[in-house]
């Protein structure tokens, strides 16, 4: 698939039926447009099988409860459109993209109950995340922005307005020759990258950021499974800064990042040993089995 992704071919699913895909549009007066009440999830496809589709179907019905915006599907109805929108543009491996928003409607302010909750689902093809990295090592860039207290966030749910910080840690790290941005949380601890958790090894156990403060993953929880059944020991614990030098290898999760190594964060180094190299093998054989 090329183009910008306003202008290509196919189908994607908007309230309950398949539109072609340059007919899918919102009104400029949309409150998601101008206050980011939206959820979404993102999704792979494997030899046309959606990984963990249900649990990504609840997972945005339950972030739309935290946002206090009613997603109006089951998520068996969620399940059965995005089956349908893969079917629909013939794909087998592919990415999918499930949103919900508040619509344009009686209320353009702050409060907008009145406005009716719409939802889409778009799927297409897209390779590695993070090109080259999956195979050689990402090189993450620090962020200067820290993840917040989750008092102040619903920190639980895959929200489109907690990723702008995502969005500009992102742009920061990519001008400095890197692929992605570490957050710290609000005191100081290692939290996350921009769009996918992060693992360590050291003294052959494996050590990731307690996910009380940010998104937990399901590609994480599926990754921590995997380690626990091969027998490897998962600390989940808070991190330190000074702690980065200790470990011996580094990886990220997410369901566009998958399990992808990291090479470098700052002035730290890491290879891509091989604990890094098992867990992302089992996964990929999770995904496609």
């Amino acid at each position: 698939m090329t183009g910008t992704y306003d202008d290509r071919d196919g189908k994607i699913w908007m309230d309950g039926a398949l539109v072609d895909w340059r007919a899918a549009n919102v009104h400029v007066l949309t409150h998601a447009l101008h206050y980011a009440s939206s959820v979404f999830e993102g999704e792979r496809c494997y030899g046309g099988k959606i990984f963990k589709g249900h649990e990504h179907s609840l997972r945005l019905i339950e972030s739309g409860r935290l946002l206090d915006m009613p997603v109006p599907y089951s998520a068996e109805e969620l399940d059965r459109a995005k089956a349908e929108v893969v079917e629909a543009n013939g794909l087998q491996d592919a990415y999918i993209r499930a949103l919900a928003w508040r619509a344009s409607g009686p209320d353009m302010g702050v409060s907008a109950a009145r406005n009716h909750v719409r939802v889409a689902i778009a799927a297409w093809e897209w390779g590695s995340y993070y090109g080259d990295a999956k195979w050689q090592g990402a090189k993450l860039d620090i962020s200067r922005w820290k993840r917040p207290d989750p008092e102040t966030i619903p920190a639980a749910a895959k929200a489109s307005g907690l990723y702008m910080i995502c969005t500009m840690s992102k742009h920061a790290a990519e001008a400095k020759g890197c692929s992605d941005a570490l957050f710290y949380d609000w005191e100081g601890y290692v939290a996350e990258a921009t769009g996918a958790n992060i693992f360590f090894v050291k003294d052959g156990e494996i050590h990731t950021p307690l996910a009380d403060r940010f998104l937990n993953g399901i590609t994480r929880q599926t990754v921590i499974r995997i380690a626990r059944d091969m027998g490897l020991n998962v600390h989940e614990r808070r991190i330190s800064p000074e702690e980065l030098s200790e470990f011996s290898e580094c990886w990220l999760t997410g369901s566009a990042a998958e399990v992808t190594p990291v090479g470098q964060i700052g002035e730290h180094k890491y290879k891509v040993g091989q604990i890094t190299r098992e867990i992302a093998e089992a996964y990929d054989a999770l995904v496609r089995a």
